[in-house]
């Protein structure tokens, strides 16, 4: 049961962020409510503490997708259905829009932000690895200040991030990708649909006369959080895409998520699971120098 709380819709981003200054404690924002409102209902206790609902639905500098110099903006209020049925994202964020249409159902989907989804920081976020190789910014305002970091920045811990109590997240930048940078985006889950990912994977490179000249590897539900492996995509720059070096890649995936979460019970069947997929991602799209 969803305990009684105060609830408000500011029209505007400023009174948002003034009504936020002013119950820093205990206000919590909402979207589109796909994890505060069944947290509530199971008395999580990351929602104990909330005694206030600022609903941000009716913010219209959330509800945009725009070029915006040399980024594509994305704002706050935007869902996974709006990503997945966008033009633009779709032609210039593929991984991303592929993602966005595997999450939940139709009506979860309808509902679910892009920025909410990796505000919760769920291990299992699947927009997390997309927008993790595709260099994502966030700007975040309180009523004092206005700040741009890192996505990879951003993300803390499992259901940590560093969002304080009295800030907004009003847009995701998206840098303009390389038209020769291509990748895929692959996700394991225990069903076909409705299904929370087990594993998720995002791979986004370039080669030049045969050898990678650039290459993102990002993964989802593997490590504690979403994470961009930006020792093993060292390792691989420069070197020949072929078999051989697909297959070193798995092995030093494999090694880095070994170190990153110790030896788990799903450690038996995850490791090599990531291992097969990442290297089979990397044949399917960079074998025989495609």
């Amino acid at each position: 049961m969803i305990p009684a709380l105060d609830y408000i819709k500011p029209n505007t981003l400023d009174e948002a962020l003034e009504v936020l200054h002013q119950n820093r404690s205990g206000a919590k924002i909402i979207a589109g409510g796909t994890d505060i409102i069944p947290g509530l209902q199971q008395g999580s206790s990351r929602f104990k503490d909330i005694n206030l609902l600022v609903d941000l639905s009716r913010v219209k500098e959330f509800w945009i997708i725009e070029k915006r110099n040399d980024k594509i903006v994305l704002g706050a209020g935007i869902n996974f259905s709006d990503v997945a049925s966008n033009k633009l994202l779709n032609e210039r964020y593929p991984l991303l829009a592929k993602a966005a249409s595997t999450v939940g159902s139709l009506q979860i989907r309808n509902r679910a932000t892009l920025v909410g989804n990796f505000t919760n920081n769920a291990p299992c976020a699947d927009s997390v690895p997309p927008l993790l190789v595709y260099n994502a910014l966030i700007k975040i305002q309180s009523l004092l200040s206005v700040r741009e970091i890192s996505l990879q920045e951003f993300l803390l811990g499992p259901y940590k991030t560093q969002l304080k109590n009295d800030e907004v997240i009003t847009e995701i930048l998206l840098p303009i990708p390389d038209k020769n940078l291509k990748g895929e985006f692959y996700k394991l889950g225990r069903r076909r649909a409705v299904s929370i990912s087990r594993i998720t994977l995002a791979i986004l490179a370039s080669v030049s006369n045969s050898f990678f000249d650039e290459i993102r590897i990002a993964s989802g539900a593997v490590t504690p959080i979403g994470k961009r492996f930006y020792n093993i995509e060292k390792f691989a720059l420069g070197k020949i895409s072929q078999t051989g070096t697909f297959k070193e890649i798995a092995m030093e995936l494999g090694k880095e998520v070994l170190e990153l979460t110790g030896l788990r019970w799903s450690s038996a069947y995850k490791l090599p699971v990531v291992q097969q997929m990442i290297y089979q991602l990397l044949e399917r799209n960079y074998g025989n120098h495609k």
